[in-house]
């Protein structure tokens, strides 16, 4: 027999048949299940979690069949209180599947820390673009006897006398004392 003969025969085309009978069936019965398995159709609203201390947002994503990730948590926000939630993923109101991870961002509870870089006998306009490049601020100016016009002469925090690589926190308040210009 040929086989072109036999690909249009009738026991060939009768299996054929029953082939595709059998693969529609399974296809169904696969399709129907993953209806059932991925809550075809079914969400779940997700709910504005932005401000909120950590331990109301884990109730709330709990309440809602949800759960969830803290992600890292290293830019302090100062309009949001210690440990509330300042960003989330995906945002309130969108409509996710049960079980789904909702991603957090949490506020820390202080701004990070970061060394004084050593500004000692640098002109002032180095000096305070060296501090506030690193986020402190510039305090006050008090000026000293010292030959050095507008040079630093040594750095203060809080009242305190400050050493280069000293740690402070971000948006800490530096002031400085400059030389006059005159001798003593």
């Amino acid at each position: 027999m040929s086989f072109i003969k036999f690909l249009f025969s009738k026991s060939f085309v009768k299996q054929l048949i029953y082939a595709l009978i059998v693969f529609g069936f399974f296809s169904f019965l696969t399709l129907e299940w993953l209806k059932f398995y991925t809550n075809h159709g079914s969400f779940v609203s997700v709910p504005s979690l932005t401000g909120k201390p950590y331990q109301v947002a884990r109730a709330l994503i709990h309440k809602n069949s949800l759960r969830i990730e803290v992600q890292d948590s290293s830019n302090y926000n100062p309009r949001y209180p210690k440990g509330a939630v300042v960003e989330q993923d995906p945002v309130a109101g969108s409509q996710v599947k049960q079980d789904r991870k909702i991603y957090l961002v949490l506020n820390p509870s202080g701004y990070r820390s970061f060394a004084v870089p050593d500004v000692i006998r640098l002109t002032f306009r180095q000096a305070k673009s060296s501090i506030e490049a690193l986020g402190f601020e510039t305090g006050m100016i008090t000026y000293e006897n010292d030959l050095g016009k507008d040079e630093v002469l040594e750095i203060r925090h809080n009242g305190q006398i400050i050493e280069a690589g000293t740690m402070l926190p971000k948006t800490s308040v530096i002031d400085f004392v400059l030389g006059n210009g005159t001798r003593n």
